[in-house]
């Protein structure tokens, strides 16, 4: 297994981020329609002037700052790399496979424990207009990592999340990953990028078969770990629910150079992603709504230790 680090190539920069960032906009702006107006105002209060009070807004911030100087030890957050070997056998451990540096996992946990303490501020009114940005950034990385980790080949080790697995994708030659990361989904609602300032049509639509419950999968399952006093455990269930779409379908067949629209591949993929991006929106809007409420444990701590059984395993801490 390749894994994909801080100090990756020029090409692995450029190809990591999950989901392009107009889906993650749409993500958060549908996120934001499960939102109460009591959490919408609280938060408004953490967020800066700039995005208008909007999650969706500032759901893409985290995909530029990992690619500054400053914000460079976020780059793997986006991520965990599972060491499994698709499609024969899928899993994905804490434990084994969130690196020294951290990885999605990890960022949700710490993002969430300092986000908690930040609400508090903001309802006793010493926070307010996005001034303290360690609090600004700790929602703009929520709303952006319970993006990341729906989409599967962000809980997948193989080929480097499949940024090394060379296909076709309507007659032009690209990597599995940035064919995961949009161009499923651009086909499937047949457009060639989402607004970045408002909920489109598409999602629109995905967000009222969400609220019918009108999916395959209950939505009831989604959210069945939702407790933000818990976010290792929560967000290592949404990591494996995504890793095993690697063996269900992203690697599930054999490729041979056919092209991926033609084939039937993307086609295939269309109800997966719709389920993958609803997810998001759904748990999102969900783990927001209980922050700001408090329906969580507030007496529990959250402990983080990467890879404290496996320090000299497969991952070597890199």
């Amino acid at each position: 297994m390749l894994l994909r680090t801080a100090f990756a190539t020029g090409f692995l920069a450029t190809a990591a981020n999950a989901w392009n960032t107009d889906v993650h906009n749409q993500i958060g702006f549908a996120a934001e329609t499960y939102l109460t107006s009591y959490t919408t105002s609280i938060l408004q209060r953490i967020l800066e002037p700039q995005y208008l009070g909007s999650i969706g807004r500032a759901a893409a911030w985290a995909d530029s700052y990992d690619h500054t100087d400053e914000g460079a030890f976020s780059y793997q957050w986006h991520w965990i790399d599972s060491s499994d070997n698709p499609p024969a056998y899928c899993n994905v451990y804490y434990n084994r496979d969130c690196t020294a540096g951290g990885c999605v996992v990890s960022a949700i946990a710490n993002q969430t424990s300092i986000l908690r303490g930040c609400i508090a501020r903001a309802k006793a009114g010493e926070l307010t207009n996005g001034t303290d940005t360690t609090c600004s950034n700790a929602l703009k990385w929520i709303a952006h990592f319970l993006g990341d980790i729906t989409q599967p080949l962000h809980a997948s080790g193989a080929a480097e999340g499949g940024n090394s697995y060379n296909v076709t994708f309507g007659g032009v030659e690209t990597e599995l990953h940035a064919v995961w990361d949009g161009k499923i989904i651009y086909s499937d609602a047949n457009v060639t990028k989402f607004s970045n300032t408002s909920i489109s049509p598409f999602f629109k639509g995905l967000v009222e078969k969400s609220i019918l419950d009108n999916f395959p999968v209950p939505t009831a399952e989604w959210t069945a770990c939702s407790d933000p006093s818990t976010p290792i455990e929560c967000a290592m269930d949404w990591a494996r629910d995504s890793n095993a779409w690697t063996c269900d379908y992203v690697y599930s067949q054999i490729y041979n150079g056919t092209d991926l629209v033609t084939s039937g591949y993307a086609k295939g993929a269309y109800p997966i992603v719709e389920l993958q991006v609803s997810k998001a929106a759904l748990r999102l809007g969900t783990w927001l709504n209980k922050l700001v409420m408090e329906e969580y444990n507030k007496d529990r701590q959250v402990v983080l230790g990467n890879v404290p059984s496996w320090v000299d395993g497969p991952s070597a801490g890199e």
